[in-house]
């Protein structure tokens, strides 16, 4: 592993040593954990660790190669056609299911949901939730179809998969006014930013916002504003440029209050939070 960590740092990689020990638990059917109690590789595990390495130096994000990615306390089924999901939406997932303390069988709604790795992980830590993930895209549909089944089969709550766009009026119609919790991971780079690499892997329409990466933000605002009951919490995440923009939005729909912007761990704007008035 230690020349595939190397080789992973020469192209550039941001985490060459927990990519290299990532693709090698992959290619020997471990868990990371298990490294240094495993055989190690055959001649044929490592051809295939040494084709993992070098596709991962090409850019390739590492979990298009295993096929699965860590969020919280779940695992998810990616590839192409839907949002590698990131750590730092953790703090989004986060902030929503401390609002949800003192709730008693809440509903939770998660829009633009991509792969379902925020509802999801609603569904695992708060088993009493009744969790909608809305989403639009067909092949991002098929992704987090896959996975809303596999955390049922592993005895997690039932999300519920709506196809719809969040502009929408008549998507979950039926939940107006009645909805703990809204939480929200749009696309919102705006157009023409220099992305990772990896992120050139990711669906454009997963990532990109329009020219100023405000296009979705306002249609979120009112469909959550829609949703929510007396009360309840909203949170969307958006780009580090939106630390002014989106908090204004909120102030210029008037259907919320305690309005605040977020930080993330590098003290970058990250999301918004805000309570149904």
């Amino acid at each position: 592993m230690a020349r595939g960590t190397s080789r992973l740092g020469e192209a550039g990689v941001p985490s060459p040593r927990v990519d290299a020990e990532i693709l090698a638990a992959h290619v020997l059917g471990v868990s990371r954990s298990q490294l240094l109690l495993s055989d190690g590789f055959t001649e044929q595990a490592l051809l295939e660790y040494v084709k993992a390495v070098e596709t991962r130096a090409s850019g390739v994000p590492v979990q298009h190669i295993t096929g699965r990615a860590p969020f919280r306390h779940v695992e998810l089924a990616v590839g192409p056609g839907v949002f590698v999901p990131r750590p730092e939406t953790e703090l989004l997932a986060d902030w929503g299911l401390a609002a949800l303390a003192g709730h008693s069988r809440p509903v939770v709604v998660d829009l633009c949901s991509g792969s379902g790795a925020i509802a999801l992980a609603v569904a695992n830590e708060r088993p009493d939730a009744t969790v909608f993930a809305v989403e639009r895209s067909p092949e991002a549909l098929t992704w987090l179809r896959r996975n809303a089944a596999e955390r049922s089969e592993a005895g997690d709550p039932p999300v519920t998969v709506v196809e719809g766009d969040v502009a929408d009026a008549s998507v979950l119609a039926e939940l107006n006014g009645t909805v703990d919790l809204v939480l929200c991971n749009p696309p919102y780079v705006p157009l023409g930013t220099k992305v990772a690499v990896e992120v050139d892997h990711d669906p454009p329409q997963a990532v990109f916002g329009g020219a100023e990466g405000l296009d979705l933000i306002p249609a979120v605002i009112r469909t959550a504003a829609r949703l929510l009951g007396s009360g309840g919490s909203f949170a969307v995440e958006h780009d580090e440029t939106h630390g002014a923009e989106v908090p204004a939005l909120l102030r210029e729909d008037g259907r919320f209050a305690v309005i605040r912007l977020r930080y993330d761990l590098a003290q970058r704007a990250r999301y918004t939070t805000a309570h149904k008035a």
